[in-house]
């Protein structure tokens, strides 16, 4: 299987620059099976589409305003991506500099942070700041949201709120899980209206969700472990689901993810760790009936798991679909209903 065979044609201006106006107000391709074909809706139709007994599953990870700036003691620009909190001190990042900083080597950034250099670990720096107050805190208050790199703009006050679920609560991700960020408080009531259950899970999105893949063969390729947690509570809603019949939707891929690294054997279980699940076409799922993902990068990780979701030859003709009725695409773009492929 080659990467290439996940390419599609997409104009720049699709590529979506900012939320829609409010957060239900996005476009859905809802991918039914009745017939093959798909139906242009809006996300407000949601509560149609689902149906009373369904457990809808969302990711409550916290976007962490993980991009500083600042330069290294001998004058250098630099620019931090905080990857992974470590300690309320102490954190793993990505550090862009025109030379890569020294173990030891003082880095001076915005808001008169100091950080110093303790070791290289793979691509990351181990990074030790200086600080009179928790980590998560002093980035909350001088950091910046860390927009994709498909967003050509610097991030705005706005983002804060809007690349972020309304569910959010656990911080940790650099990367927000984007089929969440269409759900508002009233959709979620309508949703609980109609008798459909709610189940979170939590995964923290990593920066290298964006990182293309290397290489032309699909099977050798490897991602970057993430932090995954699911409750015993959680597993016991999504397995006596499973048992009753009723439908697991999945809303997002780190959703997917997160629940195929923990129910290979068909039931879910409770997991605390690191989950670097790689699903593409010939995987074969195990407690996911519906996803609602936004449109993903050609030749990425993502959208191979969602052809693998909902059939390759499908999705591609529904993306193909998508661009031609201009839909929005990425983090910020419109969204897709899909149930699984036979």
């Amino acid at each position: 299987m080659r990467k290439s065979d996940f390419h599609y044609e997409l104009p720049p201006a699709l590529i979506a620059q900012y939320p829609a106006k409010t957060r239900a107000g996005a476009r859905l391709l809802d991918l039914g099976r009745a017939d093959g074909g798909v139906v242009d809706r809006r996300f407000a139709d949601l509560p149609g589409l689902l149906r009373a007994g369904d457990v809808l599953v969302l990711n409550d990870t916290r976007v962490v305003p993980a991009r500083l700036s600042g330069h290294k003691e001998t004058g250098g620009r630099i620019e931090i991506l905080i990857e992974r909190v470590l300690t309320e001190n102490r954190a793993l990042a990505h550090v862009r500099a025109s030379k890569s900083p020294g173990a030891g080597q003082r880095l001076d950034l915005e808001g008169g942070i100091v950080a110093r250099v303790e070791r290289r670990v793979g691509e990351f720096f181990e990074l030790l700041f200086d600080l009179d107050l928790p980590l998560f805190d002093m980035l909350d208050r001088v950091g910046h949201i860390p927009l994709p790199p498909y967003i050509a703009r610097a991030d705005e006050p706005a983002d804060r709120e809007r690349y972020q679920t309304v569910y959010a609560r656990k911080p940790g991700a650099v990367a927000a899980p984007t089929a969440g960020l269409h759900f508002d408080s009233a959709m979620l009531e309508r949703l609980a209206a109609i008798g459909v259950e709610v189940v979170y899970a939590t995964l923290h999105v990593g920066a290298g969700t964006f990182q293309p893949l290397r290489g032309e063969a699909v099977e050798r390729q490897r991602l970057h472990a993430e932090r995954v947690h699911i409750s015993e509570d959680a597993c016991n809603a999504v397995n006596r689901a499973r048992t009753e019949g009723r439908r697991i939707v999945a809303v997002g891929t780190t959703v997917v993810r997160a629940l195929e690294s923990a129910g290979g054997g068909g039931q879910l279980v409770a997991v605390d760790g690191d989950t670097d699940i790689f699903i593409y076409p010939g995987h074969r799922f195990r407690l996911v009936d519906v996803l609602i993902t936004n449109f993903h990068l050609p030749e990425s990780s993502l959208l191979m798991l969602v052809c693998a979701f909902g059939g390759t030859a499908r999705v591609l003709a529904a993306y193909r679909h998508a661009v031609n009725e201009r839909y929005r695409f990425y983090s910020y773009g419109d969204a897709m209903f899909v149930e699984r492929g036979a």
